[in-house]
């Protein structure tokens, strides 16, 4: 019987056009339309030494952004719009809200009443922020796995603002509850910094505005911390 003999040449040669007309692998292209959701600590980082806080603050942002990639780079501009809270726990303080007293027309500091002792005592913004941010992204096939950063802004304006009360009357817990923004600054700009992998990120911004408008309250420059779940 005889044999036929094919060159190696001519194997390799078959060989290589098979892998030439083989689909290259899938590029998973990112939703340009995500959603961001960041859980975190907050605090005022600059304050009076006469105002006292807790050491726990917490916090909400909720945004629905867009992403522009930059060319063919590994980088994205992003702009998105949504809410983000802030609530602030004070130490036997509260705030005054009024006009009266030789301060005039100022948001003031307080210990808690003589004839009344809060077990708790928080002060809550709420704001409609617009976030902007410059990300970089290590995967470029998938960009919801791999090493991911950002750096950006955040511009929001004062939705409402109120401060709550809880204490107890004849054994009844009782809250009080103070709604103003009159005192407080329209605008709030915040520098952000986010690093991460995959979904998952750790989020820090730091306010460039202070609480409360000139010449209406003491400079308080607010801080935050926390967790970022997002899909570059």
């Amino acid at each position: 019987m005889a044999l036929l003999l094919i060159p190696a040449s001519m194997l390799l040669a078959q060989d290589e056009k098979m892998n030439n007309n083989a689909a290259p692998p899938p590029i998973v292209k990112p939703s340009r339309d995500f959603l961001m959701l960041q859980f975190t600590y907050n605090n005022w980082l600059k304050k009076p030494d006469s105002i006292k806080t807790k050491p726990f603050g917490y916090g909400f942002n909720g945004y629905l952004c867009y992403d522009f990639p930059i060319k063919k780079t590994r980088l994205s501009f992003a702009a998105g719009l949504g809410i983000s809270a802030s609530v602030v726990y004070l130490n036997q303080q509260r705030i005054i809200n009024t006009d009266t007293g030789a301060l005039g027309a100022e948001a003031r500091f307080a210990p808690d009443p003589v004839d009344t002792n809060y077990k708790r005592y928080k002060f809550v913004t709420t704001y409609l922020t617009a976030p902007f941010e410059l990300r970089y992204f290590g995967n470029p096939q998938n960009r919801n796995k791999g090493f991911k950063a950002a750096i950006g802004l955040q511009v929001g304006t004062l939705l409402g603002a109120h401060t709550k009360a809880l204490t107890s009357v004849s054994g009844t817990n009782v809250k009080l509850k103070d709604n103003t923004k009159r005192y407080l600054s329209p605008w709030d700009f915040a520098a952000t910094a986010r690093i991460g992998w995959g979904n998952f990120s750790l989020f820090a911004s730091y306010n460039l505005t202070n609480v409360f408008k000139e010449n209406a309250g003491p400079t308080i420059t607010p801080g935050s911390a926390g967790i970022c779940i997002t899909g570059l």
